[in-house]
C-alpha cells in the first residue's frame, strides 16, 4: 500500500510538471513584446562583453530561483522592513550578482513594452543568452511565468544544493525538483563558467583525498586554512578554460580536478562515473543535454495564468 502510494504521489508530481510546463509557450510575448529576445540577448551581450564572468552570474541566478519554490523570480526581491527575501539566504550571501544586469534589463524592456513581460521571464532568458554568448548551446526558453508575491529565506537555506553535499544528497536534492540523475550531472557542468569562495571549497582541497595533489596544492596559495581567512579569495571552477561554456568541467572531474566537494562527487566511483566519463569525451552530448536539462529546470512550479503578478521593478512587489 505505502509503494503504491509513493508511485501515485510521483505520478501526480510528474503530472504536475508536465501541466506547468504546457502552460509556458516559446511564443508567450509574440503579440504583446515582439522585441523581447532581441532586447535581451543586447543586453546581455554587452554585460558580457563588459564582464564575462557575468554569464554565470546569471546562470547562477537562474537556478537558485527555479530550486526555491520554482522560477518565479523570488531570488530577485530586496529585502526591507517588513519583508525578507532570499538574497541573505546563506547560498546567496555575498555571493549572488548580477541582479543590476537583470534591473537593467527590464528597464529596457518596460520601455517596449510596459507592464508586460515578468521578471522571471527576463532572467530565464538571460540564463540563455549568457551560456550561448560564452559559446555554449542555445535552446528555445519556454515563456509566460509570472513573478511572485512572496519569497522563502528558509527554503533557499535548505533546498538549494550545499557545496558540500554527497552524491546521494544532489540526486535527492534534484529529484524533489522533478530532475533525475542525468539532469543533475548536466547541469552541474554550469560550472565550467564561473568562480567560487574558498570558504566553498577549503574542506576538498585540505580535508579530501579524492583529489589531484598539485591541483589541491595550486588552490591552498589562494586559500589559507584557517576559516575566516581569505573566506571570499576566488577561484575558477574550471581553471583550464573559465571564460568558456564547454565540456573541461567534465575533464577536471576525470582527473581528480573538480573544485568543490559536491563536483567531485559526480566522478568518485559512483552512479553517475561513467556519464561524467561520456561528456568529458563528447562536448555535444553534453551540450545537448544541458540544454534539454535547462528547459525542465525551467519549468519547475511556474506561476502562471492569474496566479502572482508583472512587477514592474524587479526588486519589490508592485
Amino acid at each position: 500500500m505505502a509503494f503504491s502510494a509513493k508511485i501515485l504521489s510521483l505520478s501526480i508530481f510528474a503530472l504536475l510538471i508536465f501541466s506547468s510546463h504546457a502552460q509556458l509557450s516559446p511564443t508567450f510575448y509574440s503579440t504583446t513584446c515582439p522585441k523581447l529576445l532581441s532586447i535581451v540577448r543586447s543586453s546581455m551581450t554587452q554585460a558580457v562583453n563588459k564582464e564575462r564572468r557575468m554569464g554565470a552570474s546569471i546562470l547562477r541566478l537562474f537556478f537558485h530561483d527555479c530550486f526555491v519554490n520554482g522560477c518565479d523570480g523570488s531570488i530577485l526581491l530586496d529585502d526591507t522592513s517588513s519583508f525578507t527575501g532570499e538574497k541573505n539566504a546563506f547560498p546567496n550571501r555575498n555571493s549572488a550578482r548580477g541582479f543590476e544586469v537583470i534591473d537593467a534589463i527590464k528597464t529596457n524592456v518596460e520601455k517596449a513594452c510596459n507592464g508586460t513581460v515578468s521578471c522571471a521571464d527576463i532572467l530565464a532568458i538571460a540564463a540563455r543568452d549568457g551560456v550561448f554568448l560564452l559559446g555554449g548551446p542555445t535552446w528555445t526558453v519556454q515563456l509566460g511565468r509570472r513573478d511572485a508575491r512572496t519569497a522563502s529565506q528558509s527554503a533557499a537555506n535548505n533546498q538549494i544544493p550545499s557545496p558540500a553535499s554527497s552524491l546521494s544528497t544532489l540526486v535527492s536534492s534534484f529529484s524533489n525538483k522533478g530532475l533525475n540523475a542525468r539532469d543533475l550531472t548536466a547541469l552541474s557542468g554550469a560550472h565550467t563558467i564561473g568562480q567560487s569562495q574558498c570558504t566553498n571549497f577549503r574542506a576538498h582541497i585540505y580535508n579530501d583525498t579524492n583529489i589531484n595533489a598539485a591541483f589541491a596544492a595550486s588552490k591552498k596559495a589562494n586559500c589559507p586554512a584557517a576559516s575566516g581567512s581569505g573566506d571570499s579569495n576566488l577561484a575558477p571552477l574550471d581553471a583550464q578554460t573559465p571564460g568558456r561554456f564547454d565540456n573541461g568541467y567534465y575533464k577536471n572531474l576525470v582527473s581528480q580536478r573538480g573544485l568543490l566537494h559536491s563536483d567531485q562527487e559526480l566522478f568518485n566511483g559512483g552512479s553517475q562515473d561513467a556519464l561524467v566519463r561520456t561528456y568529458s569525451q563528447n562536448g555535444g552530448t553534453f551540450a545537448s543535454d544541458f540544454a534539454a536539462a535547462m528547459i525542465r529546470m525551467g519549468a519547475i512550479s511556474p506561476l502562471t495564468g492569474s496566479s502572482g503578478e508583472i512587477r514592474r521593478n524587479c526588486r519589490k512587489m508592485n
